[in-house]
């Protein structure tokens, strides 16, 4: 007897087996592909917002298997509704964290801290740290923008290309945000295969280290000597970089920053409990007081609340900032990140109208039976949805949905494995549908040609080499 799991989750169409044998099979899948082909089109040639394709997509989904309209709509709502709930607060939180970082000067106190430290050989490694570090806890555009003014600084000062030191950053920065929560992409994976965040981030942090070190600092080898490009003069001291002034006055007047050891510490805080909840479950007794404070603390929407409290307490009044300071910086963050609240809860919409009728399920039935590793599978998929939309997140989102149905059963870390296989497969050949592209590229100040060799030669390795490590993780766990 199959789990009846559409009857809690889609009670608009009754019981589960019910719904699924009332759709033949054969119109589940061209729902399927042509939901996902609304979607691109929408994203890719009319130029739509993410948040209008993943929703006119679903529609389309209900519409070619023949569910009830009302059905959809109401399937869709409860998915938005439960990733906007869960998923929302993380991304939020960490948006809050992620700016109090940056406007404290934390973030320049590590990347000052690790390459005043760092000999021209060690740089591209430094550099590769820094960038993930800096992307631990901030979303990818974000670090890319802090980061900027120290690659170009640093190129100009070791005399290299900017290719050599700035493909390491931005490598650990894409890693993180493919691989490592709380970055939406895996947040997102994470809640509709139901991983476990504990093993999930450990594993991620296993898988993205190697990754990285490929990617970043050994490839960068090889991509200076094909771009060698001198870093140009865009954040020069005389205010060349084409601001007011007023940023560069406000970084004077701050007479303190809070200290390289303090900053670790508060980055790291969410890092920690996520990672003792999840040692906790694993080790400690039932019903102990120390299982139940772990499982409380390490519970990603406390464990991220518990850093934004602890940086302001250490990174805020380390940098000498005032309650009202701390308080404009922390509702600074929000805005940015609406479009990315309201993509992410669309993609738990579409992935809740694939489980509902039942196209998740007959493609976990094929896969069982077809020999092909699952893992392998999700890669793939990811990768195919991240060529034609150019977004990581949506990429993440719709193939987490497509294989939601076969983490059912499966252990937690393979579970956790499946999300890291779809995060390296949503970060796969970066191209001119991708705004991170076109950053990269205007940023750089290089032509289209080169950032092909270098930005997307990058995210191509990062994606093949994330899939390998999973791959060879997944033999031994």
């Amino acid at each position: 007897m199959t789990t009846d799991l559409t009857s809690l989750l889609f009670p608009a169409l009754g019981a589960a087996d019910e719904a699924a044998a009332a759709i033949p099979a054969g119109r589940l899948i061209p729902a399927a592909l042509l939901g996902i082909a609304v979607i691109v089109l929408l994203i890719t040639k009319f130029k739509i917002h993410p948040f209008l394709g993943l929703t006119l997509g679903s529609l389309t989904v209900g519409a070619v298997a023949g569910v009830q309209m009302s059905a959809v709509v109401e399937s869709f709502t409860k998915g938005f509704g439960s990733t906007a709930a869960g998923v929302g607060t993380l991304i939020a939180l960490g948006a809050m964290f992620g700016k109090l970082l940056a406007d404290s000067g934390g973030a320049d106190e590590i990347v000052d801290t690790l390459i005043g430290r760092s000999s021209p050989r060690t740089l591209p490694w430094a550099m590769a740290g820094v960038g993930a570090l800096i992307g631990l806890p901030m979303f990818f555009e974000i670090g890319l923008v802090l980061l900027m003014p120290v690659i170009f600084l640093v190129a100009r000062r070791a005399q290299i290309s900017i290719v050599k030191v700035g493909i390491p950053a931005l490598a650990g920065l894409s890693a993180m945000h493919g691989l490592v929560p709380p970055h939406p992409g895996p947040l997102v994976a994470i809640d509709a295969l139901k991983a476990n965040l504990g093993i999930t981030l450990g594993l991620g942090v296993l898988v993205a280290l190697p990754t990285i070190a490929v990617a970043g600092p050994l490839f960068a080898r090889v991509a200076g000597r094909w771009v060698d490009v001198p870093a140009p003069h865009l954040f020069d001291a005389d205010g060349t970089d084409g601001s007011d002034g007023g940023d560069d006055e406000g970084r004077e007047t701050r007479s303190r920053r809070p200290s390289f050891g303090t900053t670790l510490f508060a980055v790291l805080t969410p890092v920690v409990l996520m990672m003792g909840k999840a040692l906790a479950d694993i080790f400690a007794a039932e019903d102990t007081a120390v299982r139940t404070v772990l499982d409380f603390i390490g519970t990603p929407i406390i464990a991220l609340l518990i850093a934004v409290l602890v940086g302001m307490a250490t990174l805020g009044r380390g940098a000498g900032m005032g309650m009202k300071e701390m308080s404009k910086s922390l509702e600074a963050s929000l805005p940015p990140i609406a479009g990315i609240l309201l993509i992410v809860a669309a993609g738990g919409g579409f992935k809740q109208t694939l489980v509902d009728t039942g196209i998740g399920e007959l493609v976990a039935d094929w896969v069982r039976t077809s020999g092909i590793s699952v893992l392998l599978l999700a890669w793939v998929v990811a990768v195919l949805i991240r060529l034609a939309t150019g977004s990581a997140t949506v990429a993440t989102v719709t193939a987490s949905g497509i294989l939601a149905p076969l983490a059912a059963g499966m252990p937690a870390a393979e579970v956790s494995l499946l999300v890291l296989a779809i995060g390296a497969g949503s970060v796969f050949f970066s191209h001119v549908n991708d705004a991170g592209f076109w950053l990269v590229k205007e940023y750089f100040g290089l032509s289209v040609g080169q950032t092909i060799k270098s930005w997307s030669a990058m995210e191509t390795l990062l994606s093949v080499t994330g899939l390998v490590v999973v791959l060879l993780v997944g033999l031994v766990v």
